[in-house]
């Protein structure tokens, strides 16, 4: 199930989620200063009440029995759906939550208008990379950003055609 985080205490909660899975999942890709600097930067309070307010960011809470376990963050830019975050509590990996949340992200693309999804991956980050290519993205670009204070996301960028992705019959229900 999800619900879109609207209010200030649902900020803050998902602040408090994403402090503890990233911490736990970035713990072996990056350092515990790299860690809070970007949490800071982009899963700060302030930070997503801005991009909610400002650059028409949704975020939703993954629960499952009545548990908040995870989140996911999409962001509609020009022709394309942008998966901003896609976070889920270790005992909860490798359950179908990650496939079902994509289906979530590709329904909420489509209600958009939109044909393409489009995410940012760290190029460690070697279970997700795996994920999202088992589930029809490829690989298409490797970027290198300066966020600032020395540190520097070095990405992939991996897009799906949602009507033409190789895997794609995982994500979409055939009616």
């Amino acid at each position: 199930m999800f619900k879109i985080v609207q209010t200030n205490e649902d900020i803050k909660t998902l602040v408090s989620i994403a402090n503890l899975i990233w911490h736990e999942h970035y713990s072996t890709i990056n350092s515990i200063d790299c860690i809070e600097y970007m949490l800071e930067k982009f899963q700060s309070v302030a930070a997503i009440s801005s991009q909610i307010a400002n650059e028409c960011y949704e975020y939703y809470f993954i629960i499952s029995a009545d548990e908040i376990i995870g989140y996911v963050g999409i962001q509609p830019q020009e022709n394309e759906l942008f998966l901003s975050k896609l976070y889920l509590d270790k005992e909860f990996r490798g359950k179908g939550v990650g496939r079902k949340t994509l289906k979530f992200v590709v329904g909420k693309a489509k209600e958009k208008g939109f044909n393409r999804i489009f995410l940012t991956v760290n190029k460690k980050n070697y279970s997700s990379i795996e994920f999202y290519q088992h589930m029809g993205f490829k690989i298409v670009e490797s970027v290198v950003t300066d966020i600032g204070d020395g540190y520097v996301m070095d990405d992939y960028i991996m897009k799906i055609d949602i009507n033409r992705g190789w895997r794609s019959n995982l994500l979409i229900s055939k009616k």
